[in-house]
Order: C-alpha cells, then sequence, then structure tokens
C-alpha cells in the first residue's frame, strides 16, 4: 500500500506529505535481541508497519514508559502535536509495564538517577536490583492498578478524539515476559488485559494481542537475554498484526463514508 492509496488518509495530487503513524510506546519497540536500537532500525516494528504502509513514522517512546508515561508525552512532548495533524493513525503501545510487579514504588526508581555522589548512586542502584527480583514473587504492588491504566488510555484516547474525531486509535494488550529481573512473576497481567479489552471495546479501539505476537519468540533463545525484550521475528509478527489493524480501521471509516454519501 502506498500513500496514495492509504484508505482515509487524503493525499493530494500536488503530491501532500504522507501520513504519519505515530506511535507512543515503551521500550519494546524499539529494543532488539541485543539492546536498543534508534528510531530509525528498520527492523524494528514501527518501522516495519511504516514501510508496508507505505507511510512516515514517529515513534515517541522510552524504557520503562508506563500508560501515565504516554499521557504525559501527550501533554508535553512537541513532537506528539505535531505528528497529530498528519496522522494516519496512532498507535498507543504502552501498558505492559503497568502490570510489572512493583514492589519498591515506582517514584523511587525514577529518582536514582538524581542522587548524588555518583558512588551513592551507584550503591542505591545495587541495592535496588538486589531487592526488585527477591520482592517480585508477591506480584503485588504493580506499576499502575488495571483501573489507573485505562484512565490514562482513555485521557489520551479523548484527547486525540477532542483534536481529530476521525482519526484511528489503536490499543495494545501487554506482552508476556521471563525476565528474572522480575523473577518471572507476570500475576497483574489479566486483569490489565481484561480492563483493556473492556476499554476497547466499549471505545471501539481495536486491540494488538502483543503477547499473541510474541509469546514463542520470548519464550526461545532468539529473544533478547533480559526475558522481556523481543527478537526479530516478535517483532515481523508485531507489525503484521498492527498492519491488518490498521488497514481494517481505515476500510470500516470508508465503509462508513460511503453509507453516508
Amino acid at each position: 500500500m502506498t500513500s496514495s492509496d492509504a484508505p482515509g488518509v487524503p493525499v493530494t495530487s500536488g503530491g501532500s506529505p504522507r501520513p504519519t503513524l505515530l506511535v507512543i510506546a515503551d521500550s519494546l519497540s524499539y529494543y532488539g535481541p541485543e539492546g536498543g536500537l534508534p528510531a530509525n532500525d528498520p527492523r524494528i516494528w514501527p518501522n516495519i508497519v511504516a514501510a508496508e504502509l507505505g507511510w512516515d513514522v514517529e515513534l515517541v517512546a522510552r524504557i520503562g514508559w508506563t500508560t501515565r508515561d504516554a499521557w504525559w508525552a501527550m501533554t508535553q512532548d512537541p513532537r506528539v502535536w505535531a505528528s497529530i495533524p498528519r496522522a494516519g493513525a496512532v498507535v498507543l503501545a504502552v501498558g505492559g509495564m503497568d502490570t510489572l510487579p512493583s514492589p519498591l514504588p515506582t517514584a523511587l526508581r525514577e529518582q536514582l538517577r538524581y542522587v548524588r555522589p555518583a558512588s551513592l548512586r551507584r550503591v542505591a542502584r545495587t541495592a535496588y536490583g538486589w531487592l526488585q527480583p527477591r520482592l517480585s514473587p508477591l506480584g503485588w504492588p504493580v506499576a499502575l492498578p488495571a483501573r489507573v491504566s485505562v484512565e490514562y488510555l482513555e485521557t489520551i484516547r479523548d484527547a486525540l478524539a477532542y483534536m481529530r474525531p476521525e482519526l484511528p486509535v489503536i490499543g495494545t494488550l501487554p506482552s508476556v515476559h521471563r525476565s528474572d529481573q522480575y523473577a518471572s512473576v507476570h500475576k497483574g497481567r489479566p486483569a490489565a488485559a481484561r480492563a483493556i479489552a473492556e476499554w476497547a471495546a466499549e471505545k471501539s479501539v481495536p486491540l494488538v494481542d502483543l503477547a499473541e505476537a510474541v509469546r514463542e519468540n520470548i519464550e526461545s533463545d532468539d529473544a533478547n537475554p533480559d526475558g522481556i525484550h523481543w527478537g526479530w521475528d516478535a517483532h515481523r509478527k508485531v507489525a503484521a498484526a498492527m498492519v491488518d489493524a490498521v488497514r481494517m480501521v481505515h476500510r470500516n471509516a470508508d465503509t462508513a463514508a460511503d453509507g453516508i454519501r
């Protein structure tokens, strides 16, 4: 599909800019089997999707981001503001971090970078790294309760609908992991997946199930050794599911428009 035949996205005969896929995400969007990668690496799933659609892509993401961070990006990041007017779709690929065990407060983890002097910061990080896997089997609390995650997702969707009512928004169900850092515990995922699915059904937001796409890869030796981030096969499978979701929402929009005409 090229920009000229991307359904639901107008492109003038004079060659106006291609539509943009705006992806607000966590590190699963730009980490591969050996670590983090530049946002323009062609192997990560946002770029695979954009290439398949013939669109541009704006990836706004950071390691550890939750749905709360995604909302902060909406309100604070000028790249998001610039992308919304030309977006063909927005993907909210956040929520997985929300579900991970966080027996030590998330705010504490975020503040470690500000500890001074550096020697004390290293001690604090070592202590945090030692405690996290030992407390994670409790499975509680999670970084964000499912109810709060959905509240942030809806706030983002509602803000986008206010600015551009016709703009498709695509959500995701949380991925899976087998990380030693979290003692392979993921008790928060079922509740979050249910809550997100209920929200998506109520608001007609299509979902891509990241767990379904990546489970085989994350359990293999081809994934990142950290047990959280994916290998290339997972990126390709997520991209394929995302392309299908984008095309589906635009087909539905075109069908609705034809019905009105």
